[in-house]
């Protein structure tokens, strides 16, 4: 694949990064996935903003600039032979002496990649949903005051690990509860659930990383006739009750959950095992946004 380092196109095999970069030695880095819809990223700006607040706080001096990377976006499809496609934006340190700093960085290096994204699901598998694997493995704590979407991922690939030890949930997305036993959110996604006209999601303070299409679910559920409760602490039990619930991430969107699985291998059909109208409701209007461009 034909990537972008530091702004400039280069084959992936080819592009090379300091062993000193301190992305490298301490995991000092944030990045941003998005994809394009008939060529063009949505919710583009949002996400840039995140990936500079995110970096401020890690002293990383990066200016993002909408316009020169919806460019480079633009010369990757190209060069690569994409209509649409995933994208990573990754900012790492760069390279600095041995040690832990005590000062702000000086020269950050950015990357861009880029790969096909994966194959669309009819609207019957789409609507059949995906499982809710609950995890032993508790979300950690922020590194800070907040999550970043950092370089920092062991948590996430724990839950991963942990997932593929479940044989009856093929496919599902595993679930992690806080230190406190509240619901926080999956391996690669946040978590919504509906009961009656409410919509619900875990507050931040469950160590969540507040996503982008998160963000634009809480603002848009009134368009499908739902009421959005405060974002807060609720249990595993309760999604037991739920009458819909869905995951959200910029790359798979809005995806329903329609079945729930504990460690043990108990399970729960949720919504008559398929997507739910609200749920439906949601992705298409987020579908229609996205293809209409945009960032809002």
């Amino acid at each position: 694949m034909i990537i972008a380092m530091n702004g400039a196109l280069c084959a992936s095999d080819k592009a090379v990064i300091s062993v000193y970069d301190h992305g490298f030695l301490y995991g000092m880095g944030v990045f941003e996935t998005f994809r394009t819809y008939n060529g063009h990223p949505f919710l583009l700006a949002a996400h840039l903003e995140r990936l500079a607040a995110a970096a401020r706080e890690l002293g990383i001096p990066y200016e993002t600039d909408e316009a020169r990377l919806a460019a480079l976006v633009q010369e990757l499809l190209q060069a690569n032979g994409l209509e649409d496609a995933y994208f990573r934006l990754s900012v790492s340190a760069g390279e600095e002496p041995l040690g832990l700093p005590g000062d702000t960085y000086s020269r950050p290096a950015e990357i861009l990649y880029v790969k096909p994204l994966p194959p669309e699901r009819d609207a019957a598998v789409w609507a059949a949903g995906r499982p809710l694997q609950l995890l032993e493995t508790r979300r950690n704590t922020p590194e800070g005051e907040r999550r970043l979407k950092s370089f920092h991922y062991m948590n996430s690939i724990f839950g991963k690990r942990e997932l593929s030890r479940y044989s009856w949930a093929q496919g599902a997305e595993g679930l992690f509860l806080d230190d406190c036993g509240f619901v926080s959110e999956g391996t690669v996604s946040n978590l919504f659930f509906i009961q009656g006209d409410t919509l619900y999601t875990p507050a931040a303070e469950t160590c969540i990383l507040e996503g982008i299409t998160r963000e634009w679910v809480l603002r848009h559920a009134s368009e499908a006739g739902m009421e959005v409760e405060d974002e807060g602490f609720y249990t595993w039990e309760m999604l037991l009750e739920a009458d819909e619930i869905f995951l959200t991430n910029s790359i798979q969107e809005i995806m329903p959950v329609t079945s729930l699985y504990d460690p043990e291998g108990n399970g729960l059909v949720i919504g008559g095992g398929a997507a739910g109208d609200r749920t439906r409701q949601l992705a298409l209007h987020y579908r229609q946004a996205a293809e209409a461009g945009g960032n809002t």
